[in-house]
């Protein structure tokens, strides 16, 4: 469930990091009724950001194949890269 604060809610610290951590998403912090702020956890935002890199690889990936039509063995890529960088 979405959690919104209030910005007067921040006074109380702990209890603010206490909740980051429990629910581990973003808490949505609101000034005079309106959306202001968004706080969350360093892990929440670790693996925010570890999906996103994932997500932008995955299409960077479909867009050179829609340019080059080329697939490539993974079996082969790997040795390939194990050679290349392990003798």
């Amino acid at each position: 469930m979405i959690q919104i604060k209030p910005i007067t809610d921040l006074r109380n610290t702990n209890e603010i990091s206490e909740l980051c951590h429990k629910r581990r998403e973003p808490i949505f912090i609101t000034k005079n009724g309106y959306g202001d702020m968004v706080l969350m956890s360093i892990e929440a935002y670790d693996e925010l950001i570890e999906t996103v890199q994932t997500d932008l690889a995955i299409q960077e990936a479909e867009k050179e194949f829609q340019e080059n039509r080329i697939l490539l063995d993974a079996r082969e890529t790997l040795n390939t890269l194990r050679r290349k960088h392990f003798g």
